[in-house]
């Protein structure tokens, strides 16, 4: 039986989120460059690159980067992308990072890509990777949902149509998961997609970082800046890896 996100991370998922532009990624890393003090020597993993936005907007400024997703459909779409930059795109796991120790300065999640097992334990596995492929002092950066907000903001269904494709989205709230039904029809047929995310609070979030051996340094509430409280749009987490 396959997961949500073996099925969910497609072609479709491209229309589902059409409105998340290049621009939004250019303004997001140009924060992320200020707040984590970013060189070019720093060696990066974008984790969960999906389609390479961010990833390549990086790239396009001299940044050393290369991108991991679990979708071989979405990577297609950044290895196209990529121009004559020779971005390095890797198939993988973020359960299992492909990756010796030490290897990167700084690692990157970013759009919610945290949370997809309902499992505790395979979430805190993804911080424990993420750490142990980060060089001693080496960066986080998480830009993740906000609990508080999610569920005090919940849209619970609705609908649109781009072109000749129409796309209806129903959201519910199941113990500390969010869950949204995706349904698309087009001249294709009707097709029914399921996105599970499990929702930890900041507090939740630094005990998971600091048995991963990270330790958060600032949260925003989004990328403009403003710092976190619970009612902010996001929980965007920075911090470094401890040295014991």
């Amino acid at each position: 039986m396959s997961h949500w996100y073996e099925k969910s991370f497609g072609e479709d998922y491209l229309l589902v989120y059409k409105h998340r532009s290049k621009q939004d990624a250019s303004f997001e890393v140009s924060q992320i460059i200020e707040w984590i003090n970013l060189t070019k020597e720093d060696f990066i993993l974008d984790l969960c690159c999906g389609t390479g936005r961010h990833t390549l907007n990086f790239a396009n400024q001299g940044y050393n980067i290369m991108g991991m997703d679990l979708s071989e459909v979405l990577l297609s779409y950044a290895v196209h992308e990529r121009d004559n930059h020779g971005v390095p795109f890797i198939h993988g796991d973020m359960r299992h990072l492909p990756f010796v120790a030490n290897s990167f300065d700084v690692v990157l999640n970013l759009f919610t890509s945290f949370g997809y097992f309902q499992c505790d334990g395979d979430n805190q596995k993804v911080l424990t990777e993420m750490a142990r492929v980060l060089k001693p002092n080496g960066r986080f950066f998480i830009d993740y949902l906000n609990r508080d907000a999610v569920i005090d903001n919940l849209v619970p269904e609705s609908s649109r149509q781009e072109g000749e494709t129409y796309i209806k989205e129903k959201r519910r709230i199941e113990g500390n998961s969010v869950i949204k039904d995706i349904t698309i029809v087009d001249h294709k047929g009707q097709r029914e997609y399921l996105e599970h995310v499990k929702m930890y609070t900041i507090d939740q979030m630094k005990e998971m970082l600091d048995k991963a051996g990270l330790t958060i340094e600032h949260a925003f509430g989004n990328f403009s800046g403003a710092s976190y409280s619970v009612d902010s749009e996001r929980m965007i987490m920075m911090g470094s890896k401890q040295t014991r």
